[in-house]
């Protein structure tokens, strides 16, 4: 009786299955479980008759066969996707996709794959999981400070009580605006011209330390903006003098215009084209009167006129010029006429104009010696003057540029200073042009290294991913600097792409290791070894290692895990239709052995 035989083949094969599906249910809560499937198939037949083709008049004939029962013909792993479950145990790793966590029990020999992230680190700093194989990914090179997910993976160990050395400042990098238009916001007052800025009120011009009157603004922060031939009239009282603004420096000074060959304060006109220009013109013009009056440029950036050591009164009066050489620059001719009136001999009072105003801007930031020691660098912009081209006409300007740091520190070559000066110049589209210095040399003289050089990153010429300079207030949009003290390991955070990044106490950050992850051709080729591991078959292909989130492989998410993908519901439903299977050939089984025993009784 083959069916007794199929019977039990159909037992053997629902037992197996039970089995399958048991363990699904009891694993229904393991981390990254993937459930199995029994797939049944049906055994050789036995032929009582083939088959025929047809022949004649005779139609073909089937083969009759009769099946001798079922088997398991395998156990498919279904490596589906497992829902995320958030912890709160930052070492706790879920993969998201495809791939698996790279584990070693022997320092590398011979690697184990799982989908369980339950890692922590151990006494050594070894990242592990629950049965103390150690994570493989790639190490941070302690020189270059990457991290080559290129080279053959190792054991990721971060020892304990990590520091990180300071590093000091190499790069200083700037982004802002610096204001084009003509009304500004950031001002500051022209430079006192005096022994402060090294600049003597005797007349001596230097052509570094003043301001040019073509960018300069009022109280109010409007641009003058002075064409050829525009200024002031002024009568100190021994008769009117016109000082009248030119671009042409070449024109600087007194011209002749009584004819007797001599350019000084007996002519009537002086051409300025600075502050230290104006000053000097108007000194000259008030000593004719007065031999001892004296004019300067106070710390409020307005001149000042003293008499106290004059042998006159000065009478003065101030109007604009218009004439059929200039229209009255109204700003500039208001500015100048607070000045008017008395001003006797030997007296304490003094006559002053308004503020006369420069575009300024400026940013600071932390720069960090071979000690770890912080200083800080101090950038100043001033709007210094037009670019300009053979025919006047503007196409760019240029910014003067003062980096200080304090003292006892310096920059700078011999003698060392604690201030350098440089220039930013852009171009008619407000991108960058030039800039210098492009570096300057850090000396602390608190022990660190000295000559330390700093590269400044003003941005790249003609293009705007630097400094500029629109018709916008001027703002520093960004400042950085890639030096830092030294640091203790503070904690560890996981990315999406299995780097291990370290926070530092000195408020740094950045990735220490980096978790490798393999894929393979046939997951369901991988052989099961316990403990949500498994290892590699000969079906299952080489594992492809690399790291999380490219070639296929899936990113990885921190302070989760992956559920069991086994479906509670699938599985008692299951479990119903195997009892039945089973039930149904046990039923085989005991309709056969009646039908022996009728067989038997025959004979009686």
């Amino acid at each position: 009786m083959r069916s007794l035989w199929s019977g039990v083949t159909g037992l053997n094969a629902h037992q197996i299955a039970m089995d399958v599906e048991g363990n699904n249910i009891a694993n229904v809560n393991t981390n990254g479980f993937k459930y199995s499937r029994a797939n049944f198939s049906d055994l050789l037949s036995q032929t009582s008759k083939i088959a025929t083709a047809p022949q004649g008049t005779m139609g073909g004939k089937n083969p009759m066969q009769v099946g001798l029962g079922t088997e398991i013909s395998s156990v498919t792993k279904m490596f589906s996707q497992g829902s995320i479950q958030t912890t709160s145990k930052n070492t706790d790793l879920a993969v998201q996709g495809n791939g698996f966590f790279v584990v070693s029990p022997d320092g590398g020999k011979t690697y184990k794959y799982t989908r369980s992230g339950d890692f922590v680190f151990d006494a050594n700093g070894n990242f592990v999981n629950n049965q103390g194989l150690i994570s493989q990914g790639w190490l941070r090179d302690p020189v270059t400070g990457d991290i080559d997910n290129t080279a053959p993976i190792q054991d990721i160990s971060i020892p304990p009580g990590l520091t990180t050395p300071a590093r000091e400042t190499s790069v200083l990098s700037i982004k802002a605006n610096l204001n084009s238009g003509d009304e500004i916001v950031n001002k500051s007052i022209i430079r006192p011209l005096d022994s402060v800025d090294g600049i003597s009120n005797s007349g001596t011009k230097d052509e570094e330390k003043v301001d040019k009157f073509d960018v300069l603004f009022n109280a109010e922060g409007k641009a003058f903006n002075l064409k050829d031939e525009q200024g002031v009239k002024i009568n100190f009282g021994g008769g009117i003098k016109e000082f009248r603004f030119t671009t042409d420096t070449s024109k600087v000074g007194w011209k002749d215009t009584d004819g007797d060959g001599n350019k000084d304060a007996n002519d009537g006109t002086y051409y300025f084209n600075s502050t230290e220009d104006l000053r000097k013109g108007m000194q000259d013009a008030a000593q004719k009167v007065s031999s001892g009056a004296k004019i300067t440029v106070n710390k409020e950036g307005k001149y000042q006129i003293d008499n106290s050591g004059g042998a006159s009164d000065l009478n003065i009066s101030v109007e604009g010029i218009s004439d059929s050489t200039a229209d009255e620059n109204t700003l500039f001719s208001t500015t100048m006429r607070s000045i008017a009136g008395e001003l006797t001999a030997g007296s304490s009072g003094i006559k002053i104009t308004q503020a006369i105003n420069a575009a300024t801007h400026a940013s600071s930031i932390d720069i960090f010696d071979s000690l770890g020691t912080k200083h800080t660098v101090r950038i100043q912009f001033r709007k210094e003057q037009y670019i300009k081209d053979n025919n006047g006409v503007k196409t760019g300007v240029q910014w003067h540029m003062t980096i200080s740091v304090p003292e006892p520190g310096g920059i700078g070559g011999s003698p060392v200073k604690n201030v350098v000066e440089g220039s930013v110049s852009y171009g008619s589209d407000g991108a960058l042009s030039t800039y210098t210095p492009t570096s300057i040399t850090y000396t602390a003289n608190n022990g660190s290294a000295p000559n330390q050089t700093i590269q400044l990153d003003l941005g790249t010429p003609n293009k705007f991913d630097g400094l500029t300079s629109f018709d916008n207030p001027s703002n520093t949009s960004g400042i950085s600097q890639d030096g830092f003290t030294g640091g203790d390991l503070d904690g560890i955070r996981i990315d999406q792409t299995g780097t291990l990044i370290g926070s530092f106490t000195n408020g740094r950050s950045f990735g220490l290791a980096q978790l490798s992850m393999a894929k393979f051709t046939n997951n369901i080729g991988l052989e099961s070894d316990g403990g949500n591991l498994f290892v590699q078959t000969a079906n299952s292909g080489d594992p492809v290692i690399g790291q999380a989130a490219t070639g296929g492989r899936g990113f990885i998410q921190s302070s989760a895990l992956e559920m069991s993908n086994v479906d509670l519901s699938r599985s008692l439903t299951q479990l119903i239709v195997i009892q039945r299977g089973f039930q149904a050939n046990s039923k085989t089984i005991t309709t056969s052995d009646q039908m022996l025993n009728t067989l038997l009784q025959l004979k009686q």
